[in-house]
C-alpha cells in the first residue's frame, strides 16, 4: 500500500487496548511533529520504563508523523528481530491491540544480510535493523539510498544515539525526524540521549498501574568494618557512618568493599533469603537471582558463592563464546537455574519476568547503567495487578558500594522518578539494630584481585535493612520514631549467613577451577602482547597459544597436588584449598616460562 502510514486510518487515541504511556507519547510526537516546520527541531525523546509498552509505541509512531518510510534502529539483532516481529502483520502490535482493523497493513522489510535487497527497502513502509548492519564508510546500504529515502528514523534504546556510528546516520539523511526512545536518557559514559524529551512516564506510575514490578531495597549495613590499607598493613576498624564516607569518596574502598570475600558472602547470603521468602510468599518456585559482577573473574567467584550454597548457578559474559553463552541462557529459560551472574551483559531487550531479585556485586558510577540492571527484574509476571506478590522485585546491596549522591545523573530523570530512586537508594536513615547479639561478628581472611588497594577483613553485626518504598511522609516519619525508641519489628532483621556444606563447597570450587584456569591464561597472553590464536609458544606447533597456557598452568596444579591429569573430580577440600592458596604462584612461573619462549 502506498504510503500506508498517510493512509491508513489508524485506531490509537481511543483505543482501550493501548497502555497509557503509548497513547500520551503518540500525542506527544503527534504534536512535535505539527510544530517541527517552525521549531526547526527535529530531534525527540520519549523516556519510558522497562515494560511499560515501548515496542508498541514505536510500531505507532510513523502514524504520529504521518510518515512515508520510516526505518527503525534497534542497538542489536535480538531487539531488531523481536521489533519485526511487531510490525509483521500476522504478529504485529497492530493486530495484538486492534491498533489496524481491517487486512490491510504497512509493509515491513527487516535488513539482515542477504534476505533483503535494495528493491524490497523501495517498496516498504518501514525497515527494521541493528545499527550494525549501516556501519561502515562504505556500506552498501547507506551508498545505494538518497539522501530523502527516509522521513522519519526512530532509535530503539536511544541513548546509544550519540555515538559516532549513530551520529552518521542521523547525517547521511538530513531532513528525516528522529525519536529516541529509552528507559535512560542518559549513556554509561555519561553522554545524554540526544533530542528534548517530550514524554516521560514515571516509574512510581507504572509501578501503580502494574506495568512494572514494585521495587524494595535491601541494604546491608554492618555496624562496623574492620579492612587493611595495604601501603602499611594497620588494621582499622570504622562505623557505619565511616563505611558511607569511604564509599563517596574513595573509589579503591567501594571496589574492595564488593570484591571481598567477607562482602561477598553476605550479599550472596541476602539474596537468597530474599528469594526464598519471595518463592515461599508466591508458591513460585520458578523466581531467580541476577546478579551484576565487576569482571569475568569476579563473575567465577560469584557463580562459586551461590554454588556452595546449593543453588544452580551461571554466568554469560562477552569474553565467552555465543554459542556458550546462548547454552546458559537457555537453561535460564528452562528454569534450570536459580542465579545468572553477567557483567551489564544482559541489558536492553532482555526479557525474563521470572528475575525477581538483582544482586548488585559491582560498583555503579552513576545512575543509567544501575537503571538498566535494576531493569531486568522490573518485568511483571502477571499483567496489570499492581498488588499481586508476583510482581515485586528486590534490589540488594551494600551500603558501602553504592552511594546514590554520587550519581548525578539524578537530575536527567523526572521528578518523579528521582524521589523513587533515592528512596531505593537512601543517603541516610540506614536502620541498625545497636542491641545486636555480638556473637554476629564474623572473621574471615578474603580472597582479593590484586588490583584493590583495600582489604575488608571483617564486619560486626551485619543489619538487612528492608526500603520498602512509602511515599507517605507522615508513615515515614512514624517508622523513624519506631526506629529511634528500639521498636523495630520488620525494618531490621540481624542477617544469618546460609550454610554452606563440605560437599557443596567442594564442588562448587572443582567446577570454578577450569574457569579461573583459562581466564589466568588469557590474561597472562594478554598482558605480554601474544595472540591466543598464535603457535610461537608450542614448538611442536600442536597447540595455540592459549591452549598451550592453560595446558601449563594445569601441568603445575597437577604436580602442586601430586595427581595426574583426568582426575579433579576426586580431589578433596584440601587438594582444592592448596591450589587456591598456590594459584597466584602457579600464575607467576607460567608467565615466566611463557616470557622465556617469547623472548
Amino acid at each position: 500500500m502506498a504510503k500506508a502510514y498517510q493512509v491508513i486510518q489508524a485506531n490509537i487515541l481511543n483505543n482501550e487496548k493501548l497502555r497509557e504511556p503509548q497513547i500520551k507519547s503518540f500525542e506527544a510526537l503527534q504534536k512535535f511533529s505539527a510544530e517541527m516546520a517552525t521549531s526547526k527541531e527535529r530531534e525527540a525523546g520519549i523516556v519510558l520504563p522497562v515494560g511499560c509498552g515501548k515496542s508498541g509505541c514505536i510500531t505507532i509512531t510513523p502514524f504520529a508523523f504521518k510518515s512515508i518510510r520510516a526505518l527503525v534502529i534497534a542497538p542489536g539483532v535480538a531487539i531488531a528481530n523481536q521489533l519485526h516481529k511487531d510490525f509483521e502483520p500476522l504478529t504485529s502490535f497492530y493486530r495484538k491491540c486492534s491498533v489496524i482493523t481491517n487486512n490491510e497493513f504497512p509493509e515491513a522489510v527487516e535488513i539482515r544480510g542477504k534476505q533483503t535487497n535494495i528493491d524490497d527497502l523501495i517498496e516498504s513502509d518501514v525497515v527494521i535493523t541493528n545499527i550494525q548492519q549501516l556501519q561502515g564508510n562504505d556500506n552498501k546500504w547507506l551508498e545505494k539510498l538518497k539522501s530523502d529515502f527516509f522521513d522519519l528514523i526512530i532509535f530503539d534504546e536511544g541513548h546509544h544515539s550519540v555515538a559516532q556510528t549513530w551520529t552518521a546516520l542521523k547525517e547521511k539523511f538530513p531532513d528525516a525526524a528522529i525519536v529516541n526512545y529509552s528507559a535512560t536518557p542518559e549513556r554509561s559514559d555519561g553522554q545524554i540521549m540526544a533530542g528534548d524529551v517530550v514524554y516521560s512516564f514515571p516509574i512510581a506510575n507504572a509501578i501503580k498501574k502494574g506495568y512494572v514490578k514494585e521495587l524494595k531495597g535491601v541494604v546491608l549495613n554492618p555496624k562496623t568494618l574492620k579492612f587493611v590499607r595495604r601501603e602499611g598493613e594497620e588494621e582499622i576498624e570504622v562505623s557505619l557512618d565511616e563505611v558511607v564516607r569511604l564509599g563517596e569518596e574513595d573509589a579503591s574502598f567501594r571496589r574492595s568493599i564488593v570484591t571481598s570475600k567477607e562482602t561477598l558472602d553476605t550479599i550472596v547470603d541476602a539474596s537468597i533469603d530474599q528469594l526464598e521468602k519471595q518463592r515461599e510468599h508466591t508458591k513460585e518456585t520458578k523466581l531467580k537471582i541476577i546478579a551484576s559482577a565487576l569482571n569475568y573473574q569476579h563473575c567465577i567467584q560469584v557463580v562459586e558463592a551461590y554454588k556452595e550454597r546449593g543453588l544452580r548457578a551461571d554466568y554469560v559474559h562477552s569474553k565467552i563464546d555465543s554459542k556458550t553463552n546462548e547454552a546458559v541462557l537457555q537453561k535460564l529459560n528452562n528454569h534450570e537455574l536459580d542465579v545468572i551472574v553477567q557483567v551489564r551483559k544482559l541489558n536492553e531487550g532482555f526479557d525474563h519476568p521470572h528475575l525477581s531479585v538483582a544482586a548488585i556485586f559491582s560498583v555503579f558510577g552513576n545512575l543509567s547503567p544501575f537503571v538498566q540492571f535494576v531493569g531486568r527484574i522490573m518485568r511483571v509476571i502477571v499483567q496489570n495487578e499492581p498488588s499481586n506478590p508476583l510482581n515485586k522485585g528486590i534490589v540488594v546491596f551494600h551500603a558501602g558500594s553504592n552511594i546514590a549522591n554520587t550519581w548525578s545523573d539524578f537530575k536527567k530523570f523526572s521528578t518523579a522518578d528521582q524521589e523513587y530512586y533515592n528512596q531505593l537508594l537512601p543517603l541516610e536513615d540506614c536502620f541498625i539494630d545497636d542491641k545486636a547479639d555480638s556473637s554476629a561478628v564474623r572473621e574471615i581472611k578474603p580472597k582479593l584481585f590484586d588490583e584493590n588497594t583495600v582489604q575488608i577483613n571483617s564486619q560486626t553485626e551485619v543489619q538487612l535493612s528492608e526500603l520498602s518504598l512509602i511515599d507517605d511522609p507522615k508513615a515515614l516519619e512514624a517508622l523513624r520514631y519506631l526506629d529511634s525508641i528500639g521498636i523495630r519489628g520488620d525494618i531490621s532483621t540481624l542477617l544469618q549467613s546460609i550454610p554452606v556444606s563440605k560437599v557443596k563447597r567442594r564442588q562448587a570450587k572443582r567446577a570454578s577451577l577450569n574457569d579461573q584456569v583459562k581466564n589466568a591464561a588469557a590474561k597472562i597472553l594478554k598482558i605480554n602482547d601474544i595472540s591466543p590464536a598464535g603457535k610461537m609458544l608450542d614448538k611442536s606447533f600442536r597447540n595455540n597459544n592459549l591452549a598451550h597456557t592453560i595446558a601449563l598452568i594445569n601441568g603445575k596444579i597437577n604436580q602442586l597436588v601430586g595427581k595426574p591429569s583426568g582426575t579433579r573430580n576426586e580431589w578433596n577440600i584440601d587438594d582444592l584449598t592448596k591450589v587456591e592458596t598456590n594459584f597466584n604462584t602457579i600464575l607467576t612461573e607460567v608467565e615466566q616460562e611463557v616470557l622465556n619462549v617469547k623472548n
